[in-house]
């Protein structure tokens, strides 16, 4: 039985990493100035809405640095004790982003109940312009890490909260001027309820996805059905049984499987090897893979080949 266990560190993807780092530092910063501002401009106007979205902005300052000290886990090298690294923190820290997000929604909720019941003057002008700073501020946090969010389930976590914060700003801006022009103050509460759902509908997609790779479940944008077919296809392959697809983390994917052929020589099975290696990196990006070769002509259980990388 040989073992080789190979790790690709791509210099792409460290450059890839410290770029999100810098882009969530950046984001933060963003998020803790929009905060200060709406605090001394609900305090100023009076305004509920405003102070209610600081301490959304305080929330999210926690859950960006929450993302940034998982990020930097997640660089550590891999223990006898943690093989895979310290990858899945990356993951638990967008369970608890996620989970973060449920929470604000909920507060949202309770606070607009509370204005429909028992609705209070606001100073709309005041509203109205500190809520479009916190709309330009937060357009830029979206620029910042819209690409990464594709790439990264942490970053994605953060990207979903400047997106609730840009929209609660966008609702704000509407209810100043509503507020300003025709003194109905009850479009603040309504306005904050469509904001809930919206951050609720991000959290819950963002909480199932966290929920799927702890549980290993396979990759969505694999196709368990055409890779088995695919594999099947290459040469000296009879047949591919007990194959395991699962995340390790955002963009990491991994693979089991153990395939049968006629002979268990090296030089086939090296070919064979080969063949299977390419595909999966070059069809599925998966770099971690263990394969396990059987043959009939020499039983069943008989293993031939482990690889791992």
């Amino acid at each position: 039985m040989a073992v080789h266990h190979t790790h690709r560190h791509i210099e792409s993807d460290n450059q890839a990493h410290a770029s999100n780092q810098r882009k969530l530092m950046i984001a933060l910063s963003i998020t803790a100035i929009v905060m200060i501002a709406e605090i001394i401009g609900g305090l100023l106007a009076n305004s509920l809405a405003l102070l209610s979205d600081a301490g959304h902005m305080l929330t999210d300052i926690l859950a960006l640095g929450l993302s940034l000290t998982a990020m930097k886990f997640a660089r550590k090298p891999p223990t006898p004790s943690k093989t895979f690294g310290f990858y899945r923190l990356e993951i638990l820290a967008a369970f608890f982003n996620g989970m973060l997000l449920f929470f604000i929604s909920f507060y949202i909720f309770y606070e607009a109940y509370h204005r429909l019941v028992q609705p209070e003057e606001i100073k709309g002008l005041v509203m109205l312009v500190v809520a479009c700073i916190g709309l330009l501020a937060n357009g830029v946090g979206i620029l910042l890490l819209r690409k990464s969010a594709h790439t990264s389930l942490n970053v994605k976590s953060a990207f979903f909260h400047i997106v609730g914060d840009t929209i609660s700003s966008g609702g704000v801006i509407v209810g100043g001027l509503l507020i300003l022009y025709t003194g109905w103050y009850l479009v603040d509460p309504l306005i904050s309820i469509f904001i809930g759902i919206l951050i609720l509908r991000g959290a819950y997609a963002l909480i199932m996805e966290s929920i799927d790779i702890f549980l290993e479940a396979t990759p969505k944008d694999i196709n368990v059905e055409e890779m088995l077919d695919e594999l099947r296809k290459i040469q000296g392959v009879k047949d591919v049984h007990h194959l395991h697809l699962w995340t390790i983390t955002s963009g990491i994917n991994a693979m089991s499987a153990h395939v049968l052929i006629d002979d268990l020589l090296i030089s086939s099975s090296a070919y064979i090897l080969k063949e299977i290696k390419s595909l999966l990196r070059n069809k599925y990006r998966i770099e971690h893979s263990t394969i396990q070769f059987e043959s009939k002509a020499c039983g069943d259980d008989l293993l031939q080949d482990h690889v791992r990388r």
